[in-house]
Parts: structure tokens; sequence; C-alpha cells
């Protein structure tokens, strides 16, 4: 224990950072729940996690779509019908491949997700102003180390929208 009471923690020490973590993302979940709120009975943190996906990478197969919620297609498959009756996103034909369906945005979809993010936005916008410069400077250095070391693509291989979501720029790793 330090003078001051408080523990006293190595540089490398892991568990010390997991718990900041998981405060971290249990306030980010609280945030996005808040967010879903105008949204919430017609779209679940689920399915909004697949309006986003959809946004952000366009017409997508089942399978894909799939594989990047990591759900089984049978899940998505079923979350996409719920969508679909809620008028937030459709089927179509793949020009390129007739016997294919890609899935993607109604423009309720669109709009939905950009009113989503964007109530999201402001208020972690609300959050970081609460921190000096100097906390923010250190809170972008370490969450772009966490997102690397997570493998999550950096904003900067992305090309953002106006209202945060982003399509990924083609360089192999979309």
């Amino acid at each position: 224990m330090a003078e001051s009471g408080a523990p006293t923690r190595g540089v490398d020490d892991v568990d010390a950072v997991t718990r900041a973590v998981l405060t971290a993302s249990r306030l980010l979940v609280a945030v996005s729940a808040r967010s879903l709120g105008e949204v919430e009975e017609r779209v679940t943190l689920p399915q909004f996690r697949m309006l986003v996906v959809l946004a952000t990478r366009g017409a997508t197969k089942l399978v894909a779509l799939a594989e990047l919620l990591q759900v089984a297609p049978s899940t998505a498959m079923r979350m996409v019908d719920r969508l679909i009756a809620a008028g937030l996103a459709d089927r179509q034909a793949n020009p390129g491949n007739r016997r294919e369906t890609l899935l993607q945005l109604t423009d309720e979809g669109r709009r939905t997700v950009e009113d989503v993010t964007a109530r999201r936005r402001a208020e972690i916008g609300t959050i970081v102003e609460r921190l000096a410069p100097e906390q923010r400077s250190a809170l972008i250095d370490a969450l772009t180390a966490f997102n690397d070391a997570g493998g999550e693509l950096p904003v900067g291989a992305l090309e953002l929208h106006p209202l945060g979501w982003a399509d990924a720029v083609p360089d192999g790793r979309s």
C-alpha cells in the first residue's frame, strides 16, 4: 500500500489495466444502451450491431454478415428477418451472381444508424470534454494501443462519414 492508502501499481499490472478497461467498457455499454433509447422498441443491441455492419460494409451476403457478427447463419437470418419486418433492411439479388442474396439497409435503417450514432457521439463527446487536454492525449495513445492489440482497424484506415460510422477503405483488410 502507498502512504495514501491506495494500492501501489507496477507498470506491468495487467489486473489493474483489466479492471480499468472493464469499468470503461461498462460505461461505453451504458452510453450505447442510452443511445438506443429512442429505437429500443424496434431494435435490440445485437440488431443494431447488424445495422452498423450493413452501414459500414454496404450490401453483404448473409454468411459474411454472420461471420462479422460472430453468430451462426441461422441466428443472423432471424435477425435479418426482424430488421426486414421493421423496414430497416431488405434483400436483393446479387447483380454479380443471381444465386446469391445480398442484405442492405433501407433509407430508414440508414437514418436509424445515423441518429443512434449521433446520440452516442454527443454523449461520448460530453464525457471527453471533462478530461484535461493531457488526459485526452493519454487516452488517445492508450486506446490506440488497445485497439491495435485487439486487431481493430484504426480510424485512419477507415473512411469516415459525417456522423462517425465508417466504410473500410479497400486495402485487403475489410
